[in-house]
């Protein structure tokens, strides 16, 4: 542990402190105390550092590709592996897995060991940390350009991955409690308290949300169907955002601020209050991200109730932040460190105050779906996360390298150039969703859809999305300068990677007294009781909106008509899944006028009971496609999908001619229907054995229809499959209809 305690007695006399210097709190009365010497880790940060560095200018880098794509499809090369829905969730994992989540573990590491003053637990457990997590997101890079995604946002990696994210995390906690149990601080300062919960919530997030039945090694589904996979998706999906990209964050603010201003935190009660009830409120709020949907009511309405209680919390932190400078305003006139704190900290009070907002039904109704929906989470990763990281980049590297940095100008430049990018970015955004949510829902004097066609919205917003990717790439200008910065820092001066410090032994004997009994600095000496505590503030409302959910049949009442999809429909949507196409179309048809006008009848919780997983969607740059089967014939599915343009002229969506070449692979379709069965969907032992027979005959009648248009191709294509799951979408409940007809 390179602890050493000193023994000899020339030095030990000189390491001998009197009872009456050491500061209150940290000593018992009486008796004489040793020194411990010992060294800090810096290795290890600067490893995360690099790696933060790295990782943050390739997924911004892949961010402004896929930017582009949205108003020039000639930017995905005619590649299908570069297509937007290949590449979207790449540039979403790499900057929140990849860029940030090197970014936490390098502020939690360095931070950590200093509020503990120990040395890491264990070196050997930091660097399988470090390496796992780089695997990890080399396997991410891997994966997802093939198409190998489990389709759902932000965890779409696939389950031998998700295991090796659980393992890889479990060794981060042991190595995290290992330093707070050898620790030479009787409390635990604020920010380990996030640093605790965000361990405790992820690895509960991630394992809940990552059920899966495998089909083969890198293909699985959703343990959960329809309205119980949406969810757990966005209880996962908005909580990640808030344990992964908010909890970290607020503990390292706590710890980092003080240290860039010199001055302490402003009120040590009001950290407890954000903290417990921030962790307390934010698990409930997930549903909001499903109003208007199947989901039940209830569930709505509470995510919408306790987004609104979200506020308080929130701010609190902020403010507490803010007010941690007072006295110390001059200071960020000059300091530019300061500067990107401050607009992190702003960024994170408008992002936390509009999502609240956004969770209202009346603001969600126009904003859902909508590049709105893009302009704020942008807010928060550009502002929030991508300021504070930079600001603890700067901080430490000249630190642990012992030298200044090597450039104060281009630090000024970052600043300025990321701030427009923000600008740029986040502006036309907010422009773009608004213009797309009135255009969807207006209606003329005559009391029809004034823009019919989807694809007028898509052209009229075409200029906020060039000024987007314009924003994006003055952002990635300034994270290039900050790397050069940063890395001609480090050739200037000399890792100290074993930085020499010292600490009073913690005495096993401790009475506390006075402010010392009061509850919460009880809690704060007990790291296993901290974490205890955490988890069941969490698990309240995760248990309380989840488990009626599953439990309760009422809540999603199942439909006669709707029927499992055939094995070609399964082969076809599993192509759908692969291309990302739910990127950019959703399937879930809201009860508003305008959209039944629009898509057709809204749809019903039981019309997703087979769905493994949900393609529900978050963004819709296409229309919706839940009534798509049957609106036209196999030939325009054929010709759009081959050159979309032909069939919408204009159309932004890149064409897939891939697909027309391609065979279909069978080999897995009994595997996969068989995996269906075990998690829920009705196919019997016959449909099972007889899968590949019963896919050739389907596959044959829709290559015969295409050859009566004119169109020969061979039905073991996969375009064949694709139209097939297409023009079965939402034609369940047609045939209900039919039959009360």
């Amino acid at each position: 542990m390179n602890v050493s305690i000193n023994q000899p007695a020339a030095d030990a006399a000189s390491n001998l402190v009197k009872p009456g210097k050491v500061s209150i709190g940290q000593q018992p009365p009486g008796g004489e105390t040793l020194v411990e010497r010992f060294a800090y880790d810096n290795k290890i940060v600067r490893d995360f550092a690099v790696a933060s560095i790295i990782w943050g200018i390739i997924g911004m880098l892949v961010g402004v590709i896929v930017a582009t794509q949205l108003f020039a499809p000639a930017a995905n090369l005619g590649n299908q592996y570069t297509t937007f829905g290949r590449i979207r969730p790449l540039h979403t994992n790499a900057v929140i897995f990849a860029f940030v989540g090197n970014a936490i573990f390098m502020g939690v590491y360095y931070s950590l060991q200093r509020l503990c003053k120990t040395r890491m637990f264990s070196d050997v457990l930091s660097k399988i940390h470090f390496w796992g997590w780089q695997l990890i997101i080399l396997s991410a890079v891997a994966t997802l350009p093939l198409g190998l995604t489990s389709s759902k946002e932000y965890a779409e990696l696939e389950w031998p991955i998700d295991i090796a994210i659980t393992l890889i995390w479990v060794v981060f906690g042991i190595n995290m409690f290992g330093t707070i149990v050898k620790r030479r601080e009787r409390h635990l300062y604020v920010a380990i308290w996030f640093y605790i919960a965000t361990f405790v919530t992820v690895a509960v997030l991630h394992i809940v949300n990552s059920m899966e039945m495998p089909v083969s090694f890198l293909k699985s589904y959703s343990m959960y169907a329809g309205v119980q996979d949406a969810l757990v998706q966005w209880w996962y999906g908005h909580n990640a955002v808030a344990f992964f990209l908010t909890t970290p964050y607020l503990g390292m603010m706590y710890y980092f601020l003080p240290k860039m201003a010199n001055r302490p935190v402003y009120s040590y009660r009001l950290s407890i209050l954000h903290f417990w009830a921030l962790i307390f409120l934010y698990i409930w709020a997930g549903p909001h991200h499903l109003l208007y949907s199947s989901l039940p009511d209830w569930a709505q309405s509470l995510g919408t109730v306790f987004s609104i209680m979200l506020i308080a919390p929130s701010w609190g932190g902020m403010i507490n932040g803010l007010l941690t400078l007072r006295g110390a305003w001059d200071k960020v006139r000059e300091d530019t460190l300061l500067k990107f704190m401050v607009v992190g900290l702003t960024a994170y009070g408008m992002a936390t105050l509009e999502g609240p907002l956004l969770s209202l039904k009346n603001v969600n109704a126009i904003a859902h779906f909508t590049d709105w929906i893009v302009a704020h989470v942008h807010v928060g990763a550009l502002g929030w996360n991508g300021f504070l990281t930079f600001a603890m980049l700067y901080w430490l590297i000249p630190r642990i390298y012992r030298t200044p940095l090597y450039s104060k100008k281009l630090l000024n430049f970052h600043f300025w150039i990321g701030t427009l990018g923000i600008l740029f970015y986040a502006i036309p955004m907010y422009i773009s969703g608004f213009t797309q949510g009135m255009m969807w829902k207006e209606f003329t004097e005559a009391s029809v859809l004034k823009y019919p066609t989807f694809l007028e919205t898509t052209l009229q917003i075409l200029p906020m999305h060039m000024m987007r990717a314009l924003g994006g790439t003055l952002y990635l200008l300034g994270a290039i300068l900050m790397g050069y910065n940063l890395f001609k820092t480090m050739a200037a001066g000399k890792l100290v990677a074993n930085e020499e410090a010292e600490a009073y032994a913690l005495p096993v004997s401790y009475k506390p007294t006075g402010s010392e009994t009061y509850w919460h600095r009880w809690l704060e000496r007990k790291p296993f009781q901290f974490l205890v505590a955490s988890l069941v503030v969490i698990l309240i409302g995760s248990l309380i909106e989840l488990i009626p959910t599953f439990m309760v049949k009422s809540n999603v009442p199942t439909i006669a008509s709707v029927q499992p999809y055939t094995a070609l429909e399964v082969q076809g949507r599993d192509l759908f899944i692969r291309e990302g196409c739910v990127s950019c179309h959703s399937q879930l048809v809201r009860p508003f006028r305008s959209e039944t006008e629009r898509y057709g009848e809204y749809s019903k919780a039981g019309e997703f009971v087979y769905d493994h997983p949900f393609l529900w969607g978050s963004k819709r740059t296409g229309p919706d496609l839940h009534r798509e089967g049957g609106k036209y014939p196999d030939s325009w599915h054929y010709h759009h999908m081959n050159d979309p343009t032909s069939m919408s002229p204009g159309s932004v969506m890149p064409a897939y001619p891939w697909l027309i070449t391609q065979q279909l692979d069978i080999s897995n379709t009994s595997a996969k229907l068989r995996a269906l069965n075990k998690i829920g969907v009705p196919y019997d032992d016959l449909a099972i054995a007889q899968a590949n027979e019963d896919l050739t005959k389907q596959a044959t009648e829709v290559s015969g229809r295409l050859a009566k248009e004119g169109i020969n191709v061979k039905p073991d294509r996969e375009i064949v499959a694709l139209i097939a799951y297409l023009q079965r979408l939402g034609t369940d409940i047609k045939k209900m209809e039919t039959a009360q007809k």
